[in-house]
């Protein structure tokens, strides 16, 4: 697959992400205008404002790889990475410790991906293809969103927030989520493991659950629908997985 095609792939998806993020503010727009007593769009709120184009090149990075061979979406997660450590920053002081996360680790595993993603081929010169962790690996990756989970939990609480463990329980457990889960995705994107869906899905049924506790709608509804669109990447990285390549599920005798 040429790079000419790689980009008119990630072109096209640009597209469809702003037709689909125009419909849904368009929806937004008409359920505000008859139910008077809804406030879903917030363009007073600049974190909010600039979370809309993170969300649409989000989605169209989404989009580009789930083509486990095109690499060039990587390039717009960088700029949405860019744009959601911002977005975080504008809601100081609650949003710093996720806006360090976006700007040095995020940034840093997405330059990664496409030094790898770009050569096509691993470090034993095999074919860079979709794989599952093995068992190992998976139970290393389950204890690490265990820790990444708590260790923000204790950090918000002490550091940010500075009250209480049992304050705020579930609101401080699922931001933590929301960060573990992002994390191992983004990290394990870069080696191509297909196990990255389920952290993405994860992080999508995590912010639902955040913001239905918030009473957030407008990202209760876009937390919705990334969990569509990474449900579907998922799905799509499955197909291409080699029986060989499954890892652990091997054990489930897939």
């Amino acid at each position: 697959m040429n790079n000419t095609h790689l980009w008119k792939a990630l072109g096209r998806n640009f597209i469809i992400s702003i037709l689909l993020f125009g419909a849904l503010l368009a929806l937004l727009w008409l359920a505000e205008t008859v139910f008077e007593s809804l406030t879903l769009l917030k363009w007073h709120d600049p974190a909010w404002v600039v979370g809309i184009p993170a969300s649409v090149i989000g989605v169209a990075y989404i989009l580009t790889v789930r083509d486990p061979q095109n690499y060039t979406g990587f390039f717009a997660g960088i700029l949405m990475s860019i744009l959601l450590g911002i977005q975080f920053l504008l809601q100081e002081p609650k949003g710093i410790d996720s806006a360090f996360l976006f700007f040095f680790v995020f940034i840093p595993f997405q330059m990664m991906s496409i030094y790898k993603w770009s050569r096509g081929k691993d470090e034993g010169g095999a074919s860079f293809e979709p794989k599952f962790l093995d068992t190992p690996r998976l139970i290393l990756s389950v204890a690490m969103l265990v820790v990444i989970t708590l260790g923000d939990y204790v950090l918000v609480t002490y550091a940010f927030q500075q009250n209480g463990l049992m304050d705020n329980l579930m609101i401080k457990l699922l931001s933590g989520l929301l960060i573990s889960s992002s994390f191992l995705a983004n990290y394990w994107l870069i080696y191509r493991k297909t196990d990255s869906w389920i952290y993405w899905v994860i992080y999508s049924l995590a912010g639902i659950g955040l913001f239905i506790i918030l009473g957030n709608i407008f990202s209760i509804v876009l937390f919705l629908f990334f969990l569509v669109i990474n449900t579907a990447a998922g799905v799509a990285w499955i197909k291409a997985t080699k029986p060989e390549n499954m890892g652990w599920l091997k054990m489930l005798k897939w």
